[in-house]
């Protein structure tokens, strides 16, 4: 393995750059958009893409306060003399991010809006210094760089962004390129905390005043998960591209291509690790590229620097809280039930994806929750041919969020396993009553979310999830006698146990001689051995799984 500096949570392309940090070049963004002639590009990835990476970099190439050529050097914009000397360090550039506008109320989300105005203006503290500046720009741009004593109005915060061009374009006598990452993250806390009216109304003020007829702008690049044109953010804005996962013109500059990753892993020596790496971070098909994470390739194989028998494991999920998987099967219920299972058995479903979504307006249909996890990476579009009209097919990209279904659908079965009625089933395993116990159990397989590529760590947590939180203690793979078993329940006010031993059967046949087989083990390694005299009941239990099918078999101790 050969160490490289991996750049691990750098967003800031400079730093990156002077700091020989290791980067897969994508500059010739830079070229694409330039000879797009686009007055507004809006560019749509899922989260953890490298957005933010990339308009550093255009940041640092068109700021006209900055010398950047060495920050280029050997990389693919070079080759372009003709752009670099018309446009590198040529334009007053305004750069700002949203990502960390957040807010538990529409108050501290505003004061948190305030604040990044506020650096940006300090950022360009000359412009207060400027005889070129309008006297009421002046005034009005100090009461926004005050962080402290400032009081600006919301009216100053919503034209924030075009006083700040209009003073730039008179100091430095250009217009200006307006650089703007994550414009939807303020919207969709919003939505998620209860104050999305007030914040929409703010957004679309302060973008629809730099952006539409505005004699300043030379160009502005916006980024995003989605894209809100029905929000009327953009409308009317003049000649407006939106590039999205879809309909890609720039698909190669955000994510790891396959060509990418060849260099990547040969420059790393860990060719060896290409496959279990696809396998997990790879399967995003943007635009016509088949795309890998970068957020998760960069933390694998800085792990591996660090320990060189490092597995992979799941990087994205610990970046949220994934709630919009958990929020999306509480909203379909058993709707959802057969698409999830094909997804989780590694096939595609058949959607409408609407790409124009609204954040207040995601939990309307369920067309509209397909197309938001498809838009925010959670699936992505399998290549089929000959589709029907109008229907995209959503399948899910990669192991790793494999897991996060996986994982998010058993912490909803456990939930909602307390909520269903089980007085039945737990007569049944305190009665040793078999017959009624297979049929309770079958009822509530029945009514999960499962998958083909069924594992028994799926049944022990479907075992699990069935005792608790009703008032027993509950534990799973527990060392007893001379071995491990699957579930322990213990009734201790009642004073007895039970022991169940789950198995998984190859066939609906097989379900009875597994449950003596899962019998027979219990019995052959003495599990319950160390309880008696401890409990007036011990109950043993032997179960086979076939999918959604199971079948009961016990003995008392």
């Amino acid at each position: 393995m050969t160490p490289l500096k991996i750049p691990v949570g750098i967003s800031d392309f400079k730093k990156l750059r002077e700091n020989g940090y290791y980067y897969i070049d994508k500059s010739g963004l830079i070229a694409d958009l330039l000879t797009n002639n686009s007055e507004v590009t809006l560019i749509t990835r899922p989260r953890r893409f490298g957005k933010t990476l990339a308009m550093s970099m255009l940041a640092n190439f068109f700021d006209i306060r900055k010398k950047s050529q060495n920050l280029f050097t050997g990389l693919q914009i070079e080759s372009r003399p003709d752009l670099c000397q018309a446009w590198m360090n040529q334009f007053p550039t305004l750069f700002l991010t949203f990502k960390d506008v957040d807010g538990l109320d529409y108050a501290s989300a505003r004061d948190m809006l305030r604040s990044q105005i506020a650096r940006l203006c300090n950022e360009h503290s000359y412009l207060a210094d400027s005889p070129s500046v309008n006297e009421n720009d002046r005034k009005e741009f100090i009461q926004l760089a005050d962080i402290v004593d400032g009081k600006p109005t919301d009216t100053m915060l919503k034209t924030s962004i075009l006083l700040l061009m209009r003073m730039m374009q008179a100091h430095f006598q250009k217009p200006v390129i307006l650089l703007l990452d994550e414009y939807d993250v303020p919207l969709a806390k919003a939505s998620a905390n209860g104050y999305y009216p007030q914040m929409l109304e703010l957004m679309k003020s302060l973008m629809s005043t730099a952006l539409k007829d505005n004699s300043t702008l030379r160009f502005a690049t916006i980024t995003g998960c989605l894209k809100i044109a029905k929000e009327s953010i953009f409308t009317g804005t003049n000649n407006f591209v939106s590039d999205t996962i879809s309909s890609s013109s720039l698909d190669e500059y955000f994510g790891f291509t396959q060509v990418d990753m060849k260099k990547l892993l040969s420059d790393a020596g860990m060719i060896e690790r290409a496959s279990q790496i696809k396998d997990w971070y790879d399967g995003y098909h943007f635009g016509a590229s088949d795309v890998y994470c970068p957020w998760d390739v960069m933390n694998y194989l800085l792990d591996c620097q660090k320990k060189p028998q490092a597995k992979p494991i799941g990087y994205w999920k610990n970046t949220s809280d994934n709630a919009i998987i958990r929020s999306f099967i509480d909203y379909a219920g058993s709707n959802i039930t057969m698409k999830l299972e094909t997804l989780l058995s590694g096939g595609y479903i058949l959607q409408h994806v609407e790409e124009n979504l609204t954040y207040d307006y995601l939990h309307s249909s369920e067309d509209n929750l397909w197309s938001i996890l498809y838009l925010t990476g959670y699936l992505t579009q399998a290549r089929i041919d000959n589709l029907p009209d109008g229907l995209t097919a959503l399948m899910i990209p990669n192991a790793e969020i494999r897991e996060i279904f996986e994982s998010t659908i058993l912490k909803w079965f456990n939930d909602s396993a307390q909520t269903w009625n089980r007085e039945q089933l737990f007569c049944a395993v305190w009665h040793g009553n078999t017959d009624l116990l297979t049929q309770e159990m079958n009822a509530l397989l029945r009514m999960t979310i499962s998958y083909h590529d069924y594992k028994e760590d799926f049944y022990h947590a479907f075992l699990a999830g069935i005792f608790a939180g009703a008032g027993y203690v509950v534990e799973s793979n527990r060392e007893h006698g001379e071995g491990r078993s699957d579930v322990i329940v213990y009734d201790l006010h009642g004073g007895r146990m039970a022991i169940f031993e789950a198995k998984y059967s190859k066939t609906l046949k097989k379900l009875s001689d597994d449950c003596d087989n899962a019998l027979r083990q219990i019995d052959e390694r003495m599990y319950a051995k160390e309880f008696e005299g401890n409990y007036d009941e011990i109950f043993c239990y032997g179960i086979s799984f076939f999918k959604k099918r199971c079948m009961v078999k016990g003995i008392g101790k």
